[in-house]
């Protein structure tokens, strides 16, 4: 009697009402007073938060496993001993940062394939693949450098001993920020073809009223890290020239920068340049600084373009040293090129979007993602939903709750078609 009133009772849960509740819970983890989350990776926060992913998906009936770098996948059998399709992005954030970016890929991921495991579990499709909803490790490479760490190690781009021995600032390792969290192991996933829905962190999907972005290609990116030394010395006793500002020099190297973008820049083909980190030493406000660690980025859409912007700025360094009379010191770099997605899936990805009549456009991503690892392992297809504004990596980076909705459908519908070999052959 009690079970028939509770199953009276019981009201059916609306998928997206559903995902919304959970995007609005995993947010709480590291949130901020700004109304974004600091959740950097291998940090405390960040472990926790990968605790109530696996508490979710768990509870669905997925497996979870990590592998050697922290890597975190969620495992759907549908097909025993097939192989995967992998979906997913990440769930560290930048400092202060936004609570979309890199999330919400995840639990789109996620919800897709729960959404999927009903509708192969209880109709007549039959699933050529597994899934696996992935969860990358510091994507960001704010606390670790480099960024897309954990899918560089995947994709064998990185050794997974050089990457478990980096340190963050305060000496603290990989390796031991992932046994600190409970979350290393050492799972190893055949992969079949990569998934990634993300924040497009532009705003070309919304100054185009479109809903969903088909990924086309990545700009190729080339990141250094230069150590500037100089001399410490007196900032009010040392005469100019005698000084050797390692400060100034950083300075000096971070506006030719700039001025390289300014130049190399075509209506064509654009350059980005930045710098977003410097360290500075001994930082007090009455010593002439006699080391600064930056970091320079030089972006752009064609190959072409960026290497000869590459070299203008290698081509400064020479003349910056003489004026500042410092030494600039090339160290780690991290680089990729710009290359295309595969033609076949964005067609997919179109069809399911038509299909949906979500209004869609092929994009670039200026960013990089852990598909843009991906992608020159296995077949991949990477979407964009919309950025308000264009904001990102910053607390107030926002997406609407209904352009997260027909994100997931999208997903859904793709990742659907994809399971039953629509895309590659099992």
């Amino acid at each position: 009697m009690t079970s028939i009133a509770a199953s009276a009772a019981r009201t059916e849960v609306d998928p997206g009402q559903a995902f919304l509740a959970d995007f609005r819970s995993m947010s709480t983890f590291g949130a901020t007073a700004g109304g974004g989350v600091d959740r950097q990776a291998g940090s405390i926060v960040d472990g926790q938060t990968r605790n109530w992913f696996r508490g979710l998906v768990e509870g669905h009936g997925f497996e979870v496993r990590y592998d050697a770098v922290g890597n975190q996948f969620a495992l759907l059998e549908l097909t025993p001993g097939a192989p995967y399709i992998a979906v997913g992005s990440h769930l560290d954030s930048q400092p202060l940062g936004g609570r979309f970016d890199g999330a919400y890929g995840v639990l789109a991921g996620a919800h897709a394939a729960i959404r999927l495991k009903e509708r192969f579990t209880q109709g007549d499709e039959t699933a050529k693949f597994n899934i696996a909803v992935v969860n990358w490790f510091n994507e960001e490479g704010c606390r670790f450098k480099p960024s897309m760490m954990g899918s560089s190690v995947f994709t064998g781009k990185l050794p997974a001993e050089q990457v478990l021995a980096t340190t963050d600032p305060h000496g603290t390792t990989v390796r031991e920020a992932l046994e600190a969290i409970g979350t290393v192991g050492d799972f190893t996933l055949d992969v079949a073809a990569y998934l990634e829905i993300h924040i497009e962190q532009g705003r070309s999907l919304e100054d185009a009223g479109l809903t969903i972005g088909l990924v086309e290609s990545t700009w190729g990116a080339n990141k250094y890290e230069f150590v500037v030394h100089g001399e410490q010395a007196h900032t009010g006793a040392t005469i100019i020239a005698d000084r050797h500002d390692a400060l100034l020099g950083a300075s000096l190297l971070v506006v030719a920068a700039r001025d390289i973008a300014d130049e190399f820049s075509t209506e064509e083909h654009a350059v980005i340049t930045s710098c977003g980190e410097l360290n500075v030493f001994p930082n007090s406000p009455v010593v002439v600084a006699s080391r600064v660690n930056l970091l320079v980025d030089l972006r752009s859409t064609d190959a072409d373009v960026l290497a000869a912007a590459d070299a203008e700025l290698h081509r400064r360094i020479a003349a910056i040293e003489q004026r500042a009379a410092v030494k600039i010191e090339r160290g780690a770099e991290h680089v990729w090129a710009s290359k295309a997605y595969d033609e076949a899936g964005m067609k997919l990805a179109a069809e399911c979007a038509e299909a949906l009549g979500l209004p869609h456009g092929t994009v670039r991503t200026l960013a990089g993602h852990d598909s843009t690892n991906m992608k020159d392992k296995v077949p991949t297809i990477m979407l964009f939903v919309p950025s308000v504004e264009g904001i990102s990596h910053n607390e107030k980076e926002l997406t609407s709750d209904e352009d997260m909705l027909a994100g997931l459908d999208l997903l859904t519908e793709l990742l659907g078609r994809v399971a039953v070999g629509e895309f590659v052959r099992p």
